[in-house]
Order: structure tokens, then C-alpha cells, then sequence
């Protein structure tokens, strides 16, 4: 009976841990589905559909290949947010990245006169240890911040053009800010004066490579003005500036307007200087312009704070008293007036006394009429002389009696005129000053008449009829490079730059030519131009190498000290390695000592007309050498002229 309990109270146990087990071990399944199938679904609803998943009990294992390391990321936090975090376990794989988009190259340049900055990212292909030390060459003794940053990525299309470019602009511009790009150097720069920053944008605008885009804004400070002037006439051809002047934008505007309303017809402007004798100054000169505007001329003359208004002749005497006597009430008190009435001039027997200047197109110089004395006389010539050259005066002008006595400044002013023209005539007479002619200066007409006003006074009345003819003008119309190499060419001919026997020194015989080249090379500019020294082979080679370097040396010297831009110039010496003719002849080793001028072209520029491709040549900011073979062949084609020498 005991043992019968015993065997049945165990029975009981056994079946029900069997019942568990059962249970158990479908309560698990019923869960590792669950768990799976809901993970999936919020798989699937957050677009992962890569993923997939599976389980081992309470683990949830997710497996499958992600497209990156944030999909990755995503699955395992949609995975958490269905079940516990710490139940997932992480079995996925991720794709390898493709080839990472190369970054943007570009760099910042600025340059003032505390030193250089330089911030930008370049391709490896770029010499950074050269560029920086081009840098600090520019720099001399200001500083070189350096940050720039360096990327193994292949290098643009366009960027070594662009960055050579932007390096040799950099080299004209002490206070600048250039930004470099593949497709675009942007420079934003301050010039010394408006002259200079017509003839850098000339320049610029000129050597710009094709294909590269160029924005480019200068600005130069505004000129002081001495006298501040302002001319206005109204005659026989309509109203017009003779000079504008105007202390701000706003002021010009006003000036212009009011000239309008007077009549004047096209496009005007007025200079902005610094200078004003007042800050009501666009007040006087509008006020001014109307009441000239209703004496219907002659004309009004601004000379700092002194106004001289000239009325027509026959004006009548009660509209020339109130039309001056507004004027005077209105104008702001710091400005002077001077009204002139013209009267009908008293003919003489001679007729009125007469000086003229003329100068003609190829520089010759007349000067014909009276002078108050003989000292006057050999003055007016010897200023002549000085201005216009010893060989270029022609003077026959007589000595009279009677003269006003300011007739040898009115003169003398008169020649200073006229040599600012390139052809021209001034007629100086008792009331007045003629100046007609032609200019390639913009503003002729502000700079004659701010100078006749200073020398003559400011009641003195001039008469301007300058015309400015592009071709004329310095700061356009330049050579190319390609036509600065075709005249060098011309320039020389025949002749010979020479040399004293065995040395580097000129002869004098090459004075004349040197000149004319650098006149030639200052309308050229800053080109990339080789001046190669040649030998012939008499002597040890070495020495020809050292001759030929040392003479090549000297013409740039000479050519420096005709103030001719040489900062892109190089020097070679070739030595005897590049003859034109036989050197077992006497004219042979003539023609063989040689100085040859050679356009550079750029790698980039070199690689276009062969068609291959070039190696990277913008790491050094002070010059751009092309191939030795193209070098050889541009040296047999430039401009040749024998050294003059026996020896080699």
C-alpha cells in the first residue's frame, strides 16, 4: 500500500514536467514566429525589404546586405523598437562604398601689403611646396599664412590653365583678392589710380585663356583734383563739359541732369575726386548750369570756389544784371562770382595779335605769330625744344609791342596743351585760347581745362574742341603677344644687337636698336617672353654656355633700365647648341652669335597645338616655360641679331 502512494505521487510529477515541457516548447515556437513575423512586417513597412530575419529562441537574428552603414543603422533600430534590443543580434553586411565624388578644388588668394593668404583644397598633382614658396617670393618680407589642404583625387580639366593664370595676375596686383576655379578666376582688386586700372584690365582681358571664364572688378581710389573744376559752355555747337568734376555719385547725377535740362544731348559723366571746396558744391554747379542755360551761353568755369560766368556778347544789360544777380544771391556762400559781359573788341590796324602752335601727326611743331620780347621768344623755344624735341621746332614768331601782359603765360600754357595731343593747334588771343586737336586720353578735356585754369585764372576764357580717338589711346588697341614677337621681328631686320669683343657688354652701336625695342616692349606689357643668348662653336663649350647666359643677361638689363615690364621675362643662355649655319664659315659663326626674343606659351596652350597632354606647369608663379624642343624650334623662327663678335 506505502509503495502503491509512492509510484502514483511520482507518476503525478513525471506527467506534469512532461505537460510542461510540451507546453514550453510550443509556447517558444509560438514566440520565435511571432517575434520574426513582426519584425519583418516593420521591416518591410520602413522599405528595408534587404533585410531578412531569423530566430533562435528569444533571439532575433538579422542578416542580409545593406546598401550603406545608415541602412544598416536603421534596420537594427527598426529591429528594437519590435522587440527587445538586447534580443537582436547583428548578422548584416554592408556593400562597398562606390568611388567617392573627388571634391571641389579651389583657393582663395589674398594679398595686401601686411603679406599673402592662401585657403583652399588642390589636387595632389599640384606642387604645394612650390606654390608657397612663389608665394613668399611675392610676398618679400610680409608673411604667407598658409592653409591650404591637399586631396588625392585626379585633377580637373581646366584647373592648371586656371591657376597659372590666376598666379600671373596676382604678380600685377600688390592688393587683391582672387578666387580660383576649374572654370573661373574671379579677381577683385584695388588699382594705383584709373590709368592703371584700364591698362591691368586691358591686359588681363587680352591674356585670358580660351575656355576660362574671368570676372573681374577693379577699382581705383579717387584722384585728388587740384583745382576742382567744372566747365560748361554752351555755343555754336550745342552745350557741353569742357570738365566735370563732382565729389560724389549723387552729385554727378545731379550736375548731368541739370546739363540736360540745359540742353546737352548724349552720353556725359563727371569725374569723382577728392578736392571739393565745398559740400554744396553740385548746388552752385546746378544753379549755375540754369542761369547759364538762360543767357543761352557762352559759358560758366568752376576753379575750386571761384565761378567766372561769361555772357554772350550783345547780352542785353538788364537780363545780364538779373540773371547775375540771382545768381549771386543763391549761391552758397563759401563760391565767388565773377560775371563778364563781353563788349564788341576794338579792331587795330594789324588786327588783333595772334600766337599759334600747331603739331603735326608725325610730331613736328610750328610755332608762328607775336611775343612781347626777344627773351620771351628764346623761352617759348627752348620749352618747345624740351617738350617736343630739338629736331621737331620750327619757330617764326615776330616780336611786337602792345602785348597784355600776361601774353607769355597764355602762350606757354598754350604749348603745355598742346603737348598732351598727339596732333593739334592752339591760338592764343588777347580774349582767349583755342585748343583743337586729337587725344587718345579720355578725359583730355577735364585735364586741359583744369590746367588752363590753374595757370591762366579763373576769369580767363578758353575755348576746348578736343576729339578722342580710340586707336589713339595708350590703354587700348595693344599688340598681341603673337604681334609683339612679329614686330620684334620687323624692328630688327638686318641689324645686329652687338657686343664688345669676348665680352658681355653692348656696344654702342646697339644704343639705337635696344631703344627701339623698348618702346616696342613697353606697349606690350607683361608677356612671357625668352631672351636667348646663341655662340658659335669656337671655344670650349662651357664657356659659350657662360657667354651666351651673361649676354642673353645684359639685354635684359638694358631693356630694365629702359623701364621696359620684364617681371615675366626669362633668361637661357644656349651656348653653341642651337646654330642657324655652318660653323666652319666666317658668316656662318656671324649669323650664329645671336640674341633671339621668343614668345613662351603655356603647357596648357602648347598642349592644345600638338595635342598631347602636358605636364603641370603652374607651380612656380614667376614664369611659364614651354618645352625644350618647342623652345628650339621658336628660337630658329624669333627674332635673330648677331652679337657682332669673332670669338665665340
Amino acid at each position: 500500500m506505502r509503495l502503491s502512494s509512492i509510484f502514483t505521487f511520482c507518476g503525478t510529477f513525471a506527467a506534469a514536467g512532461a505537460v510542461s515541457l510540451v507546453s514550453a516548447y510550443f509556447a517558444a515556437g509560438v514566440i520565435e514566429t511571432a517575434s520574426k513575423t513582426d519584425v519583418l512586417k516593420e521591416l518591410d513597412l520602413e522599405g528595408l525589404t534587404w533585410a531578412e530575419v531569423d530566430t533562435n529562441g528569444l533571439q532575433v537574428f538579422l542578416i542580409g546586405t545593406a546598401p550603406d552603414e545608415a541602412a544598416r543603422f536603421k534596420a537594427l533600430s527598426t529591429a528594437g523598437s519590435v522587440v527587445d534590443a538586447a534580443r537582436v543580434i547583428d548578422q548584416m553586411l554592408v556593400e562597398d562604398p562606390e568611388d567617392i565624388a573627388p571634391p571641389e578644388f579651389s583657393i582663395e588668394i589674398l594679398r595686401n601689403d601686411a603679406g599673402l593668404s592662401v585657403i583652399g583644397l588642390i589636387p595632389t598633382s599640384t606642387n604645394r611646396d612650390e606654390l608657397i614658396e612663389g608665394f613668399e617670393k611675392l610676398a618679400g618680407d610680409g608673411e604667407v599664412s598658409d592653409l591650404l589642404g591637399v586631396a588625392d583625387f585626379p585633377t580637373p580639366e581646366g584647373w592648371d590653365t586656371a591657376l597659372s593664370f590666376a598666379l600671373s595676375a596676382l604678380r600685377d596686383l600688390p592688393r587683391s583678392q582672387i578666387s580660383v576655379r576649374p572654370d573661373l578666376v574671379a579677381i577683385n582688386a584695388m588699382a594705383e589710380s584709373d590709368e592703371h586700372r584700364r591698362r591691368i584690365e586691358s591686359g588681363l582681358a587680352r591674356r585670358v585663356p580660351e575656355g576660362l571664364k574671368l570676372a573681374l572688378e577693379l577699382s581705383a581710389p579717387r584722384p585728388v583734383i587740384s583745382p576742382f573744376t567744372l566747365r560748361f559752355i554752351i555755343d555754336d555747337t550745342g552745350p557741353h563739359f569742357d570738365a566735370c568734376s563732382a565729389d560724389t555719385e549723387e552729385a554727378s547725377q545731379r550736375i548731368l541732369k541739370a546739363a540736360a535740362d540745359a540742353g546737352l544731348e548724349g552720353k556725359s559723366s563727371c569725374t569723382l575726386g577728392l578736392g571739393v571746396p565745398s559740400r554744396r558744391w553740385a548746388d552752385a554747379a546746378v544753379l549755375a548750369i540754369s542761369k547759364l542755360s538762360e543767357l543761352k551761353g557762352t559759358s560758366v568755369t568752376f576753379t575750386n570756389a571761384d565761378i567766372t560766368l561769361i555772357a554772350p556778347e550783345g547780352t542785353s544789360q538788364a537780363l545780364f544784371d538779373r540773371v547775375v544777380g540771382e545768381l549771386e544771391t543763391s549761391l552758397p556762400g563759401v563760391f565767388a562770382l565773377h560775371a563778364v559781359l563781353p563788349k564788341a573788341p576794338e579792331q587795330s590796324a594789324e588786327g588783333p595779335p595772334e600766337f599759334t602752335a600747331t603739331l603735326s601727326p608725325e610730331g613736328k611743331v610750328q610755332l608762328r605769330g607775336r611775343v612781347s620780347s626777344e627773351i620771351a621768344r628764346q623761352t617759348m623755344d627752348s620749352y618747345a625744344r624740351a617738350r617736343f624735341g630739338s629736331e621737331d621746332v620750327y619757330t617764326a614768331a615776330r616780336v611786337a609791342e602792345g602785348l597784355p601782359n600776361d601774353w607769355q603765360v597764355r602762350t606757354l600754357a598754350g604749348l603745355e596743351v598742346l603737348s598732351s595731343l598727339v596732333n593739334g593747334a592752339v591760338t592764343v588771343t588777347p580774349d582767349n585760347v583755342a585748343i583743337s586737336g586729337k587725344t587718345g586720353n579720355q578725359n583730355a578735356r577735364a585735364d586741359i581745362a583744369q590746367l588752363l585754369a590753374a595757370k591762366l585764372g579763373d576769369a580767363a576764357e578758353f575755348e576746348i574742341n578736343v576729339e578722342y580717338v580710340k586707336q589713339l589711346d595708350p590703354t587700348l588697341g595693344l599688340p598681341s603677344p603673337e604681334e609683339c614677337e612679329a614686330q620684334i621681328v620687323e624692328i630688327i631686320g638686318a641689324r645686329k644687337i652687338s657686343f664688345e669683343p669676348g665680352s658681355a657688354t653692348l656696344d654702342s652701336s646697339a644704343k639705337d636698336l635696344m631703344d627701339e625695342l623698348a618702346t616696342l616692349l613697353k606697349k606690350c606689357g607683361d608677356i612671357p617672353l625668352e631672351v636667348g643668348g646663341h655662340t658659335d662653336s669656337q671655344g670650349r663649350e662651357s664657356m659659350n654656355q657662360k657667354l651666351s647666359q651673361e649676354r642673353a643677361q645684359a639685354v635684359l638689363d638694358a631693356l630694365r633700365g629702359r623701364l621696359v615690364p620684364v617681371r615675366a621675362y626669362t633668361v637661357v643662355g644656349y651656348g653653341e647648341a642651337n646654330p642657324i649655319a655652318d660653323n666652319d664659315t666666317e658668316d656662318g659663326r656671324e649669323a650664329n652669335r645671336r640674341i633671339t626674343f621668343t614668345l613662351l606659351k603655356t603647357e596648357a596652350e602648347a598642349g592644345a597645338d600638338t595635342g598631347e597632354p602636358t605636364a603641370d606647369d603652374t607651380n612656380d608663379p614667376e614664369a611659364e616655360e614651354a618645352s625644350d624642343d618647342k623652345k628650339d624650334e621658336e628660337a630658329e623662327a624669333g627674332a635673330d641679331a648677331a652679337e657682332g663678335t669673332n670669338d665665340g
